[in-house]
Protein backbone atom coordinates (compact mmCIF):
# COMPACT_ATOMS: atom_id res chain seq x y z
CA UNK A 1 0.00 0.00 0.00
CA UNK A 2 1.45 3.35 -1.07
CA UNK A 3 1.30 6.25 1.34
CA UNK A 4 -0.88 9.20 0.36
CA UNK A 5 1.27 11.87 -1.22
CA UNK A 6 1.19 15.45 -0.03
CA UNK A 7 -0.09 18.20 -2.30
CA UNK A 8 3.47 19.34 -3.03
CA UNK A 9 4.34 15.88 -4.31
CA UNK A 10 1.31 15.64 -6.59
CA UNK A 11 1.91 16.16 -10.32
CA UNK A 12 -0.85 17.94 -12.20
CA UNK A 13 -1.12 15.51 -15.12
CA UNK A 14 -4.56 16.75 -16.13
CA UNK A 15 -3.51 20.39 -16.43
CA UNK A 16 -3.31 20.17 -20.22
CA UNK A 17 -5.85 17.38 -20.68
CA UNK A 18 -8.09 19.51 -22.93
CA UNK A 19 -5.29 20.38 -25.37
CA UNK A 20 -3.99 16.81 -25.37
CA UNK A 21 -7.56 15.60 -25.89
CA UNK A 22 -7.81 17.63 -29.09
CA UNK A 23 -4.52 16.12 -30.30
CA UNK A 24 -5.87 12.64 -29.60
CA UNK A 25 -9.08 13.40 -31.49
CA UNK A 26 -7.09 14.66 -34.47
CA UNK A 27 -4.89 11.55 -34.51
CA UNK A 28 -7.95 9.30 -34.14
CA UNK A 29 -9.67 11.10 -37.00
CA UNK A 30 -6.58 10.64 -39.16
CA UNK A 31 -6.50 6.93 -38.28
CA UNK A 32 -10.17 6.46 -39.15
CA UNK A 33 -9.78 8.36 -42.44
CA UNK A 34 -6.75 6.30 -43.40
CA UNK A 35 -8.53 3.05 -42.53
CA UNK A 36 -11.56 4.13 -44.56
CA UNK A 37 -9.64 5.38 -47.59
CA UNK A 38 -6.75 2.97 -48.07
CA UNK A 39 -7.51 0.33 -45.43
CA UNK A 40 -5.00 -2.17 -44.14
CA UNK A 41 -2.35 -3.99 -46.11
CA UNK A 42 -3.79 -7.45 -45.51
CA UNK A 43 -1.30 -10.27 -45.32
CA UNK A 44 -1.50 -13.66 -46.94
CA UNK A 45 -3.42 -15.04 -43.94
CA UNK A 46 -6.38 -12.83 -44.89
CA UNK A 47 -6.13 -12.42 -48.66
CA UNK A 48 -5.35 -16.02 -49.58
CA UNK A 49 -2.40 -17.44 -51.49
CA UNK A 50 0.24 -20.14 -51.23
CA UNK A 51 2.79 -20.97 -48.54
CA UNK A 52 5.85 -23.01 -49.56
CA UNK A 53 8.28 -24.33 -46.95
CA UNK A 54 11.76 -25.51 -47.91
CA UNK A 55 14.84 -26.72 -46.05
CA UNK A 56 18.27 -25.75 -47.36
CA UNK A 57 21.51 -27.66 -46.80
CA UNK A 58 23.18 -24.75 -45.00
CA UNK A 59 22.14 -21.52 -43.22
CA UNK A 60 20.62 -19.09 -45.69
CA UNK A 61 21.44 -15.42 -46.14
CA UNK A 62 17.93 -13.99 -46.56
CA UNK A 63 19.05 -10.83 -48.35
CA UNK A 64 21.02 -12.87 -50.89
CA UNK A 65 18.10 -15.28 -51.39
CA UNK A 66 15.64 -12.41 -51.90
CA UNK A 67 17.97 -10.78 -54.40
CA UNK A 68 18.31 -14.11 -56.22
CA UNK A 69 14.51 -14.40 -56.47
CA UNK A 70 14.03 -10.79 -57.56
CA UNK A 71 16.67 -11.09 -60.26
CA UNK A 72 14.64 -13.97 -61.71
CA UNK A 73 11.35 -12.06 -61.92
CA UNK A 74 9.83 -13.28 -58.62
CA UNK A 75 8.80 -9.81 -57.40
CA UNK A 76 5.65 -10.70 -55.44
CA UNK A 77 7.40 -13.29 -53.30
CA UNK A 78 7.77 -12.89 -49.52
CA UNK A 79 10.80 -14.74 -48.09
CA UNK A 80 10.99 -15.44 -44.35
CA UNK A 81 12.78 -17.70 -41.91
CA UNK A 82 10.74 -20.46 -40.32
CA UNK A 83 12.45 -22.04 -37.33
CA UNK A 84 16.15 -22.61 -37.97
CA UNK A 85 18.40 -20.63 -40.30
CA UNK A 86 18.04 -23.43 -42.86
CA UNK A 87 14.22 -23.43 -42.93
CA UNK A 88 12.66 -20.88 -45.26
CA UNK A 89 9.06 -20.19 -46.19
CA UNK A 90 7.96 -18.46 -49.36
CA UNK A 91 4.62 -16.65 -49.37
CA UNK A 92 2.88 -16.08 -52.69
CA UNK A 93 -0.29 -13.94 -52.80
CA UNK A 94 -3.14 -15.22 -54.90
CA UNK A 95 -2.45 -12.46 -57.45
CA UNK A 96 1.19 -13.50 -57.92
CA UNK A 97 2.19 -14.63 -61.41
CA UNK A 98 5.05 -16.86 -60.21
CA UNK A 99 4.24 -20.56 -59.66
CA UNK A 100 5.34 -23.08 -57.05
CA UNK A 101 7.42 -25.03 -59.57
CA UNK A 102 9.25 -21.85 -60.50
CA UNK A 103 10.00 -21.12 -56.85
CA UNK A 104 11.34 -24.64 -56.37
CA UNK A 105 13.55 -24.34 -59.45
CA UNK A 106 14.93 -20.97 -58.32
CA UNK A 107 15.61 -22.34 -54.82
CA UNK A 108 17.47 -25.34 -56.31
CA UNK A 109 19.58 -22.99 -58.42
CA UNK A 110 20.49 -21.21 -55.17
CA UNK A 111 21.11 -24.47 -53.28
CA UNK A 112 21.08 -27.76 -55.17
CA UNK A 113 20.22 -29.80 -52.05
CA UNK A 114 17.06 -27.88 -51.10
CA UNK A 115 14.14 -30.05 -49.92
CA UNK A 116 10.49 -29.11 -50.45
CA UNK A 117 8.70 -29.83 -47.15
CA UNK A 118 5.14 -28.56 -47.67
CA UNK A 119 2.86 -26.51 -49.90
CA UNK A 120 -0.32 -25.03 -48.43
CA UNK A 121 -3.07 -23.19 -50.26
CA UNK A 122 -5.13 -20.53 -48.46
CA UNK A 123 -8.33 -19.61 -50.28
CA UNK A 124 -9.79 -16.06 -50.28
CA UNK A 125 -12.91 -17.31 -48.46
CA UNK A 126 -10.79 -18.62 -45.59
CA UNK A 127 -8.89 -15.33 -45.43
CA UNK A 128 -12.12 -13.33 -45.30
CA UNK A 129 -13.42 -15.56 -42.53
CA UNK A 130 -10.23 -15.02 -40.53
CA UNK A 131 -10.58 -11.24 -40.92
CA UNK A 132 -14.19 -11.33 -39.71
CA UNK A 133 -13.32 -13.56 -36.76
CA UNK A 134 -10.40 -11.31 -35.84
CA UNK A 135 -12.63 -8.23 -35.79
CA UNK A 136 -15.24 -10.13 -33.77
CA UNK A 137 -12.55 -11.16 -31.26
CA UNK A 138 -11.52 -7.53 -30.69
CA UNK A 139 -15.14 -6.37 -30.27
CA UNK A 140 -15.90 -9.24 -27.89
CA UNK A 141 -12.84 -8.39 -25.79
CA UNK A 142 -13.93 -4.75 -25.51
CA UNK A 143 -17.49 -5.73 -24.54
CA UNK A 144 -16.32 -8.18 -21.86
CA UNK A 145 -13.95 -5.55 -20.47
CA UNK A 146 -16.85 -3.07 -20.29
CA UNK A 147 -18.87 -5.54 -18.22
CA UNK A 148 -15.92 -6.39 -15.97
CA UNK A 149 -14.97 -2.80 -15.19
CA UNK A 150 -18.64 -1.85 -14.67
CA UNK A 151 -19.02 -4.58 -12.05
CA UNK A 152 -15.69 -3.89 -10.34
CA UNK A 153 -15.73 -0.10 -10.38
CA UNK A 154 -18.39 2.25 -11.75
CA UNK A 155 -19.98 2.81 -15.16
CA UNK A 156 -18.16 6.12 -15.77
CA UNK A 157 -14.81 4.45 -15.18
CA UNK A 158 -15.93 1.53 -17.36
CA UNK A 159 -16.70 3.84 -20.28
CA UNK A 160 -13.38 5.60 -19.77
CA UNK A 161 -11.51 2.28 -19.82
CA UNK A 162 -13.25 1.00 -22.96
CA UNK A 163 -12.77 4.36 -24.71
CA UNK A 164 -9.05 4.17 -23.90
CA UNK A 165 -8.84 0.62 -25.27
CA UNK A 166 -10.70 1.57 -28.46
CA UNK A 167 -8.36 4.57 -28.75
CA UNK A 168 -5.30 2.29 -28.48
CA UNK A 169 -6.61 -0.18 -31.06
CA UNK A 170 -7.57 2.52 -33.58
CA UNK A 171 -4.26 4.36 -33.16
CA UNK A 172 -2.30 1.14 -33.69
CA UNK A 173 -4.36 0.16 -36.73
CA UNK A 174 -4.06 3.71 -38.05
CA UNK A 175 -0.25 3.53 -38.06
CA UNK A 176 -0.39 0.18 -39.88
CA UNK A 177 -2.77 1.74 -42.41
CA UNK A 178 -0.79 4.95 -42.99
CA UNK A 179 2.53 3.11 -43.37
CA UNK A 180 0.89 0.16 -45.17
CA UNK A 181 2.63 -2.37 -42.94
CA UNK A 182 1.45 -5.90 -43.66
CA UNK A 183 -1.36 -6.97 -41.31
CA UNK A 184 -1.38 -10.71 -40.64
CA UNK A 185 -2.42 -13.04 -37.80
CA UNK A 186 0.66 -12.19 -35.73
CA UNK A 187 -0.28 -8.50 -35.85
CA UNK A 188 -3.83 -9.38 -34.79
CA UNK A 189 -2.37 -11.26 -31.83
CA UNK A 190 -0.31 -8.16 -31.03
CA UNK A 191 -3.41 -5.94 -31.10
CA UNK A 192 -5.22 -8.26 -28.67
CA UNK A 193 -2.14 -8.23 -26.44
CA UNK A 194 -2.20 -4.43 -26.50
CA UNK A 195 -5.80 -4.52 -25.25
CA UNK A 196 -4.77 -6.63 -22.25
CA UNK A 197 -1.67 -4.54 -21.49
CA UNK A 198 -3.51 -1.23 -21.68
CA UNK A 199 -6.36 -2.52 -19.52
CA UNK A 200 -3.91 -3.66 -16.83
CA UNK A 201 -2.37 -0.20 -16.60
CA UNK A 202 -5.81 1.46 -16.52
CA UNK A 203 -7.10 -0.86 -13.79
CA UNK A 204 -4.11 -0.03 -11.55
CA UNK A 205 -4.86 3.70 -11.87
CA UNK A 206 -8.60 3.21 -11.31
CA UNK A 207 -8.00 1.06 -8.24
CA UNK A 208 -5.92 3.84 -6.69
CA UNK A 209 -8.55 6.43 -7.63
CA UNK A 210 -11.19 4.41 -5.78
CA UNK A 211 -8.97 4.15 -2.69
CA UNK A 212 -8.23 7.87 -2.68
CA UNK A 213 -11.90 8.80 -3.00
CA UNK A 214 -12.35 7.17 0.41
CA UNK A 215 -9.15 8.53 2.01
CA UNK A 216 -8.87 12.07 0.62
CA UNK A 217 -12.04 13.76 1.80
CA UNK A 218 -11.02 17.39 1.31
CA UNK A 219 -9.69 17.26 -2.26
CA UNK A 220 -11.46 17.87 -5.54
CA UNK A 221 -12.01 15.10 -8.07
CA UNK A 222 -9.19 16.38 -10.32
CA UNK A 223 -6.79 16.56 -7.37
CA UNK A 224 -7.58 13.00 -6.33
CA UNK A 225 -7.11 11.71 -9.87
CA UNK A 226 -3.77 13.55 -10.18
CA UNK A 227 -2.67 12.12 -6.83
CA UNK A 228 -3.66 8.60 -7.89
CA UNK A 229 -1.75 8.87 -11.18
CA UNK A 230 1.30 10.26 -9.37
CA UNK A 231 1.25 7.39 -6.85
CA UNK A 232 1.14 4.76 -9.60
CA UNK A 233 3.60 6.52 -11.91
CA UNK A 234 6.69 4.72 -10.55
CA UNK A 235 5.01 1.37 -11.17
CA UNK A 236 3.95 2.49 -14.67
CA UNK A 237 7.45 3.66 -15.60
CA UNK A 238 9.12 0.46 -14.39
CA UNK A 239 6.56 -1.79 -16.11
CA UNK A 240 6.66 0.17 -19.36
CA UNK A 241 10.45 0.34 -19.56
CA UNK A 242 11.02 -3.34 -18.79
CA UNK A 243 8.35 -4.36 -21.32
CA UNK A 244 9.75 -2.01 -23.95
CA UNK A 245 13.22 -3.51 -23.52
CA UNK A 246 11.89 -6.94 -24.47
CA UNK A 247 9.69 -5.63 -27.30
CA UNK A 248 12.50 -3.55 -28.81
CA UNK A 249 14.74 -6.64 -28.74
CA UNK A 250 12.04 -8.57 -30.58
CA UNK A 251 11.58 -5.71 -33.03
CA UNK A 252 15.30 -5.43 -33.80
CA UNK A 253 16.38 -9.08 -33.67
CA UNK A 254 13.20 -11.16 -33.79
CA UNK A 255 13.19 -11.62 -37.55
CA UNK A 256 10.49 -11.13 -40.16
CA UNK A 257 8.12 -13.70 -38.69
CA UNK A 258 7.31 -11.63 -35.61
CA UNK A 259 8.22 -8.17 -36.88
CA UNK A 260 4.56 -7.18 -37.24
CA UNK A 261 3.74 -8.54 -33.78
CA UNK A 262 6.59 -6.56 -32.21
CA UNK A 263 5.59 -3.41 -34.12
CA UNK A 264 2.00 -3.65 -32.83
CA UNK A 265 3.23 -4.14 -29.26
CA UNK A 266 5.70 -1.28 -29.52
CA UNK A 267 2.99 1.10 -30.69
CA UNK A 268 0.39 -0.22 -28.27
CA UNK A 269 2.57 0.04 -25.16
CA UNK A 270 3.41 3.69 -25.82
CA UNK A 271 -0.16 4.64 -26.73
CA UNK A 272 -1.65 2.52 -23.92
CA UNK A 273 0.46 4.17 -21.23
CA UNK A 274 -0.55 7.61 -22.47
CA UNK A 275 -4.26 6.72 -22.80
CA UNK A 276 -4.54 5.48 -19.20
CA UNK A 277 -3.97 9.08 -18.09
CA UNK A 278 -5.30 11.33 -20.81
CA UNK A 279 -8.17 9.23 -22.15
CA UNK A 280 -9.49 6.87 -19.47
CA UNK A 281 -9.06 9.10 -16.41
CA UNK A 282 -9.83 12.39 -18.18
CA UNK A 283 -13.00 10.96 -19.76
CA UNK A 284 -14.20 9.63 -16.39
CA UNK A 285 -13.93 13.18 -15.01
CA UNK A 286 -15.80 14.58 -18.03
CA UNK A 287 -18.59 12.06 -17.42
CA UNK A 288 -19.06 13.41 -13.92
CA UNK A 289 -17.44 10.91 -11.60
CA UNK A 290 -17.96 11.94 -7.98
CA UNK A 291 -17.19 10.82 -4.45
CA UNK A 292 -20.78 9.68 -3.94
CA UNK A 293 -20.64 7.35 -6.95
CA UNK A 294 -17.39 5.75 -5.77
CA UNK A 295 -18.12 5.21 -2.08
CA UNK A 296 -19.66 1.85 -1.12
CA UNK A 297 -23.32 1.95 -0.23
CA UNK A 298 -24.05 1.78 3.48
CA UNK A 299 -26.30 -1.12 4.36
CA UNK A 300 -28.78 -0.28 7.08
CA UNK A 301 -28.80 -2.85 9.82
CA UNK A 302 -32.08 -4.43 10.75
CA UNK A 303 -33.61 -2.67 13.74
CA UNK A 304 -31.21 0.27 13.58
CA UNK A 305 -34.14 2.69 13.48
CA UNK A 306 -35.64 1.29 16.69
CA UNK A 307 -34.88 2.90 20.06
CA UNK A 308 -32.50 0.94 22.23
CA UNK A 309 -33.98 -0.78 25.23
CA UNK A 310 -32.27 -0.25 28.54
CA UNK A 311 -33.10 -1.98 31.78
Amino acid sequence: MFEILSLKQRINFLKHSVQIGFVSMALLLGSVVSLAVQGLSWGLDFTGGTVVEMTFSKPVDLSALRQHMLSNQAQDLVVQRFGTAKDIIFRLPSSASVKVDTIKALAQSFDAQVVLKRVEMIGPAVGQELAEQGGFAVMTALFCILLYVSMRFEWRLALGAVAALAHDVLMTLGVFSVLQIEFDLTVLAGVLTVVGYSLNDTIVVFDRIRENFIKLRNNSVAEMVNTSITQTMSRTIITTLTTLMVVIALFMKGGANIHGFATALLLGIVVGTYSSIYVASALAIRLGISRESMLPEEVEKEGADQPSLTY
